[in-house]
This record gives C-alpha cells, structure tokens and sequence, in this order.
C-alpha cells in the first residue's frame, strides 16, 4: 500500500506539514509506504519539512502545473501511473476542489472534511466533521483507493529526532483530461502573513453596526500584534474583500488567540476559528451561539467597549 500527499504552489502551504504527520501516521498503521508528491519550486523546501518529519520519500513530479485544471490533469495522471491506494490533500479552499476533481477523473470516492484515519474493520475508518464543524461523522472506507481531503487544523505535527534521510525522486508525469475550463483573471491577494498561520486573530461581525466601525477591529489587531478577519456576512455586505474571511466558506484557522466582535457564532463561521486555543467573544445578545465556544465572553455593545479595549491593548 502507498500512501500519497499532494502539494504544490510556490511555497510549503500551512497544514501541509499537519497533512504529512497524519499520512505518516496511516502509512505506519497499515504498514505502507507513504510519498510526499510536490511540484518542482517546493523541493527544497519539501525535502527539508519530510526529513524533519519522518518522510523518507520524495517525488518531484516534473511540470509545474498553474491553473486548477492544470493541476487536476497533472495529479490525475500521476495518480494513474503510479496507482498509489490513498490520496491525501491539505484541505486549503483549492485544495478541496482538485480531490474532488482528481477522484471523479479516476472514478474514485472522495471524502472531504477529514479530521482522523486510522485502521478499522476491512478499510480504513475515517473521522469528518459535518455541520460546519458541529459535530463528527465517521466513515469505513472500504475501496481499493481513495482520495481524502483533511482538515488539518485539527491534526497536530510531529517532528522526528533525528531527521530523517530522504529519498528524492523525479516523475514524469502524462496529464490525464483535457485542457483548462477557465481561466482565473483575479484573486483576492493578502500581502505577507497569511490569516491561516496568524497567533492571534481579531474577527468582526454584522454586530458591529456599520462598517466604519470595523476600523475597531483593525486597530484591535494592531495593537495586539496580531491580523483582523471577518465573517462571511460583512464580507457579502463589502465591508471586507473575502480573502480575510473565516468560515467554512473562507480560511480555516488555529490561532492561539482568537477575539469575535459583533459575531453570532453560527456554525459555518466556526468551522473556521473553534480550533482556536482561547476565544474571547464580545456580543450584545447573550444568547448568541458564541458564547458556548468562548473561554471568555461579554455581554456589550462592542462598539462601546472597544476603544477602551484599544487603549488598554495599547498601555
């Protein structure tokens, strides 16, 4: 049995290593080998995060695949070749569609919002969140081959001392498909830090009242050294671009710290921030669903209470 992880871009993406912890982990259950399949701008880099966490073997597929339909045509054909039984994908937003699209290329099952796997019964038993991240559903997969996207915000990474050796080897890969579908003429782009490797996390909501008034936020953040967000309701309403926002539907987030403001707490926004170690919520309805995932809570207007929060973050 072969266990794979797909990466690629022009940089090791957060939760990638995460991802490579929990093949890792698989690989050493069933007794397989596990690969850790990269695009050429990452084989330095990769070669570097697989020897620090006990991935022997490195394939550097040979193009550089750009688009998402590139990248789908790309993996699909290596998948072909190299018939590996388990295709892991870091669940990033891009993530999440090339699986899909590489399992229904190669006619297997897919199965997205992974958080475990582990041996059970004539398969592999899978652990998955469902409802936004209310709760956990679990999975037997009992094909030959499937193609997993993992949540790796809730895996944690393991290191190995020593580091290991690793193997490094090129493949030749023959797409599988046709050409593009589409073609990207924008994106939203984040200058430096990215939200999802942020410490600590500053998030407003609709509560706020208008979005003058997200300016709070931002200078929150600012003064506490760490990056603003928001949810999918300002976003919609154009308080702020969508690539600051966190959700089900956005970025997947594991601050240390993580502080809503005017946020309800539904679920879809959780699913985007409950991985959090600490959350602080300030919320005027105190039956908002926040409050049963805050550590600490305010019942207030945030409006109100934040410039002295400022101040006080300031001092």
């Amino acid at each position: 049995m072969t266990v794979v992880l797909f990466s690629w871009g022009d940089r090791i993406e957060g939760g990638a290593v995460e991802a490579l912890t929990l093949a890792a982990e698989v690989a050493a259950a069933q007794g397989a080998e596990v690969r850790w399949v990269v695009t050429p701008a990452l084989e330095q880099a990769a070669a570097s995060a697989a020897a620090q966490h006990g991935v022997c073997k490195l394939d550097v597929i040979t193009v550089s695949p750009g688009s998402v339909d590139e990248r789908v045509s790309v993996i699909a054909g290596y998948c072909k070749t190299q018939a590996p039984e388990l295709m892991l994908f870091n669940q990033t937003v891009e993530g999440r569609v090339v699986a899909a699209r590489v399992a229904g290329r190669l006619g297997l099952p897919v199965l997205a919002n992974v958080v475990s796997l582990a041996p059970g019964g004539a398969g592999l038993k899978a652990e998955a969140s469902a409802y936004g991240g209310d709760t956990r559903a679990e999975y037997l997969l009992k094909a030959p081959r499937n193609v997993v996207s993992v949540v790796t915000t809730a895996v944690v990474a393991c290191k190995v001392d020593p580091a290991v050796q690793v193997e490094t080897r090129r493949v030749e890969v023959e797409p599988v498909g046709g050409g593009a579908a589409f073609e990207v003429i924008s994106a939203p782009q984040v200058q430096g830090q990215r939200l999802e490797d942020a410490e600590i996390i500053v998030s407003g909501g609709r509560g706020l009242g208008k979005r003058e008034n997200f300016e709070f936020v931002k200078q929150m953040a600012d003064a506490l050294g760490g990056m603003w967000g928001g949810s999918r309701a300002i976003v919609d309403d154009g308080w702020i671009d969508s690539s600051r926002q966190v959700g089900l539907t956005g970025k997947i987030t594991r601050p240390g710290l993580y502080i809503a403001l005017g946020i309800s707490g539904a679920s879809q926004h959780m699913a985007g921030c409950s991985a959090a170690k600490t959350i602080i919520a300030i919320n005027s309805d105190p039956d908002a669903s926040i409050f049963r995932y805050a550590r600490y809570g305010v019942v207030g207007d945030c409006v109100a209470l934040l410039p002295e929060l400022i101040r006080a973050a300031k001092a």
